[in-house]
């Protein structure tokens, strides 16, 4: 008779947020392989700046891999006026999942970072290698180095302890099931809120800032797809850039027409040069991703806002806004 596998135990962490419900209908469509068990953990499981709470969250579910989502964000202008405590609590709960991550020997821990995090002052297009060659834009640097440290402790529990610990860098995520807030929300799902009201109020649509900067977005299903893979695939400390080719690059300005056409808004558009433009660009290579996945297929950047677009519509009363 055959030996029976070892059942995985595959810990989402921010299980109920944009990334971690991708996941989760990811695996629900594909399949999970026979191996594996998937718990998606919300807020309501316990604080993960506690380090008594995470403790109990690892010895209830027992994990031998954890996609960690969970972290402290917001858009630019959150950022800037909350700096100390975007560094301390996401500080707090990295250091909480790695070291319990460590003492209870998760076999693979995969972590996000950020494009955001990488130097202000750099050349483009970005690359894994590049994330400590300076200090980060002044907006959210409380975030930044939090984030960054992540990338740091991977190589070192690898080499003092041997922990299979990576991390991941996203560029902009946008989709299904994201925060719509117009006040704290990322650009995609704060568009689509304004456009909305926009065209509910028959008033302009406004859009914060000069809509010059650019940015890659990377639509939330593919995302969840890829990040499967690197639990599974990708084994080496070093991050990996999970993004768009460079050539999909946009400006803020062809999103916000973007959601403007899967809105079917017909009213004014405005921009306002008062608010903070932010960082002008941030173009990240994903030369790496390319050379293990030569052949994947993003979904174009207008399939993932009309998509967008029909799910906030279809779920406006319970989406997060």
């Amino acid at each position: 008779m055959s030996e029976e596998k070892k059942q995985n135990v595959v810990m989402v962490t921010g299980g109920s947020g944009l990334v971690g419900t991708a996941i989760r209908k990811y695996i629900e469509e594909t399949g999970a392989t026979s191996v594996e068990t998937w718990v998606y953990l919300s807020s309501k499981d316990g604080d993960l700046r506690s380090r008594e709470d995470t403790e109990a969250i690892f010895e209830k579910y027992k994990p031998t891999h954890v996609i960690h989502l969970a972290a402290k964000v917001g858009g630019l202008f959150a950022n800037m006026a909350q700096k100390v405590e975007f560094f301390r609590e996401n500080i707090l709960i990295n250091d909480n999942i790695m070291e319990c991550s460590r003492i209870y020997k998760v076999e693979k821990l995969v972590s996000f970072l950020s494009t955001c995090i990488f130097p202000d002052k750099t050349t483009y297009p970005i690359t894994e290698t590049m994330l400590h060659d300076g200090p980060p834009h002044p907006s959210n640097e409380g975030y930044a180095y939090a984030k960054r440290l992540i990338d740091t402790m991977n190589r070192a529990y690898a080499e003092e302890y041997g922990c299979n610990f990576t991390s991941i860098i996203p560029t902009n995520i946008y989709g299904p099931d994201d925060n719509f807030s117009i006040q704290n929300g990322h650009v995609i799902p704060g568009l689509i809120h304004k456009c909305y009201l926009a065209k509910k109020n028959n008033e302009p649509f406004t859009i914060w800032g000069s809509g010059t900067p650019l940015r890659q977005f990377v639509y939330s299903r593919d995302l969840a797809e890829l990040t499967v893979w690197v639990m599974r695939e990708y084994h080496d400390p070093a991050p990996i850039t999970l993004s768009v080719d460079e050539a999909e690059e946009v400006s803020i300005k062809d999103v916000a027409l973007a959601v403007v056409d899967a809105m079917e808004f017909k009213g004014e558009v405005k921009f306002d040069t008062s608010k903070a433009d932010g960082q002008f660009k941030k173009t990240a290579a994903n030369h790496k991703l390319r050379s293990l996945k030569p052949d994947y297929k993003f979904t174009s950047m207008k399939d993932g806002i009309q998509q967008s677009v029909d799910w906030f519509l279809a779920n406006y009363e319970t989406a997060r806004k």
